[in-house]
């Protein structure tokens, strides 16, 4: 199957997109589109692998689902577009950075900035009904980014992957962490970030092991 899709990306997936399950996937994505309002935009879809090719990825953060609201979802997880008010999981995200690192709040929470880096800014599911979350959970999405943070730990060496959550916390067992940091911590959410989010250095910490490994730090 033919997937428009960031080059190193689509190379190393080429196996995965021939499975039985991703093109029952593509069938039910292009029926939802058609019928439904879904988010991303359809060419967002895979936004993540096109700004961040595989040879390029220093850090994974994995979000659960895209943004169900309008204009917001952009094919990277926690990120709005310039215009779009802060959702209140990233706010907690900038207060961290801001409580961790010192910088400050941005202008605008289009993380375009990170992926560009080297953040890979993965969704577990890409696509979304408007304003009903979860909509697209079980249909496949679930089994092919798990083969993607699989294919990060196999292929990379010395990438840090944030799980916040514990959603998120359980895709460890997919990461060989001989070869990578893996950070923990609860959600950033309103009704969690309070019991651990806040206050987990997670980007200091993330970008000092970085360095120890002779990598460029991120410019959160």
């Amino acid at each position: 199957m033919d997937v428009r899709i960031e080059e190193s990306w689509r190379v190393v997936l080429s196996e995965v997109f021939q499975k039985p399950y991703f093109k029952d996937l593509v069938t039910f994505v292009k029926s939802e589109y058609a019928s439904q309002t879904v988010y991303p935009p359809g060419k967002l879809i895979f936004n993540a692998f096109d700004q961040c090719p595989l040879d390029q990825v220093k850090v994974v953060i994995l979000g659960q689902d895209p943004y169900h609201g309008p204009g917001q979802a952009h094919g990277l997880s926690f990120s709005v577009r310039p215009g779009v008010p802060f959702p209140p999981s990233l706010l907690n995200i900038f207060k961290e950075i801001k409580s961790d690192l010192g910088i400050d709040m941005p202008p605008n929470g289009d993380l375009t900035r990170w992926a560009k880096q080297g953040v890979f800014l993965l969704n577990a599911t890409l696509t979304v009904r408007a304003a009903q979350a979860g909509s697209h959970q079980k249909h496949g999405w679930e089994e092919f980014t798990d083969s993607v943070i699989h294919t990060i730990s196999e292929k990379r060496s010395n990438v840090v992957f944030l799980l916040w959550g514990a959603y998120a916390g359980k895709k460890a067992e997919l990461i060989d962490e001989k070869k990578h940091l893996i950070l923990k911590a609860p959600h950033p959410s309103p009704l969690s970030a309070h019991r651990g989010f806040l206050g987990c250095k997670h980007f200091s910490k993330a970008n000092a092991y970085l360095e120890r490994n002779g990598i460029d730090p991120i410019k959160w």
